[in-house]
């Protein structure tokens, strides 16, 4: 018999494994973003800079105002902990995961990229082990260094030759980031950006590593479905199907029902199941938590979706828009925006969600005046619309 639990009990167990309820330390330093970053095991990274960039949002999110600079140095610096590759999306990662994407570097090799990429591999390789032959020569270079060459089609994908070369020598893990100057990727041979003692690690094979990454897709969710299992590190659907079976077989994932989950969910193994979750934050939309859109609706029963892209007259939110947690339901979005020349963060719109409380608006106000001191602006000041817009301004 399959157990059954209820939404309620599923949304503690998914907020619990996520690192959320825990009383934040008074003095957040480079060791407690490292367990958040190996508690989430995987950060995505997104060059969008309107409030902060994403990847420094998560651990603000469960830390509080920690150093950013703990961030740098654990991605960038000269001891860090994290390595960057195609995880979720473009994702910074602890170094000890490096060998369970091996499996995926290899495919990459063979074409298993982004078409137009793969493309350009099969057409330009001789270019590409040019490039790479010169990396091994000169040492770490950022993608200005090979500027040269045709540019595609107008827009994002307007790369050069020499770009395109270093993304797909990126994507086979030939070379890596070491470091970066501003956002700019500096990358090097991999061999040579990461330590010895993760490149001598062994290579498992394919199945090893991809039952020990859906193993962290479990702890680190708490419960999910097949479907939240894969979306974590993207795997193939076949390979996912395959591994999962494997682990509810060796009986290290327990079937449970959730009444109102169309789906069979999977409980990891510890799931911890408080019996209250007391946390107010502020979610970027690229957060661990409610990046699976589906699985947002269905944890929380709001529909949170990335309008950047969306034409501004059809968005119903705004451009960058957080959604704020209040203990155990999301009950407010924002839009908001650093003005850094002025010092302020602005509110560009202020929404309750079905669940807002009478102390949402005050709850809020805090934490975005949290936000606003470690992002090291002055003042919050509400500017725009939504229906929470008049409430928070007075809360503030």
């Amino acid at each position: 018999m399959t157990d059954t639990i209820s939404l309620k009990t599923a949304r503690r167990i998914a907020l619990a494994a996520q690192g959320f309820g825990r009383t934040p330390p008074a003095s957040p330093d480079r060791k407690h973003f490292r367990d958040v970053a190996r508690r989430l095991g995987v950060i995505q990274i997104d060059s969008v800079n309107v409030v902060t960039r994403t990847h420094y949002l998560p651990a603000f999110s469960r830390l509080g105002d920690y150093p950013r600079e703990a961030l740098e140095a654990e991605a960038w610096g000269p001891r860090r902990s994290l390595f960057e590759y195609w995880g979720h999306e473009a994702s910074m990662m602890p170094l000890e995961l490096q060998p369970l994407f091996r499996w995926r570097m290899a495919r990459a090799r063979e074409g298993a990229m982004w078409t137009g990429l793969a493309r350009f591999g099969r057409e330009r390789r001789d270019y590409i082990d040019n490039v790479l032959a010169e990396i091994e020569r000169r040492g770490p270079v950022t993608g200005g260094d090979f500027a040269e060459g045709p540019r595609g089609k107008p827009g994002w994908w307007e790369w050069s030759d020499g770009k395109r070369a270093l993304e797909w020598l990126f994507w086979a893990g030939l070379i890596t980031t070491k470091t970066r100057n501003g956002f700019e990727r500096v990358y090097d041979l991999t061999e040579r950006a990461l330590p010895d003692r993760i490149i001598d690690l062994p290579t498992p094979n394919e199945a090893d590593a991809q039952r020990e990454l859906v193993r962290i897709a479990a702890r680190t969710q708490g419960i999910a479905t097949e479907a939240d299992l894969r979306d974590w590190f993207r795997l193939p659907l076949a390979d996912n199907r395959a591994r999962v079976a494997e682990l509810v077989e060796a009986g290290e994932l327990t079937p449970v029902r959730v009444k109102g989950w169309k789906n069979l969910a999977w409980l990891a193994p510890g799931a911890k199941t408080p019996r209250k979750v007391a946390h107010a934050a502020l979610l970027s939309p690229f957060d661990n938590l409610i990046w699976t859109r589906d699985r947002t609706e269905r944890l929380f029963d709001v529909k949170v979706r990335l309008e950047i892209y969306t034409p501004e007259h059809k968005r119903l939110h705004g451009y960058y828009v957080l959604p704020f947690l209040e203990d155990e339901a999301v009950t407010a979005r924002v839009d908001l925006k650093s003005d850094r020349k002025a010092g302020i963060l602005r509110v560009q719109a202020a929404w309750r969600e079905p669940d807002a409380t009478a102390q949402t608006p005050e709850r809020l106000a805090a934490e975005l005046k949290r936000m606003a001191g470690w992002l090291g602006l002055e003042c919050v000041e509400v500017v725009g619309k939504g229906d929470l817009a008049a409430a928070l301004d007075d809360a503030l």
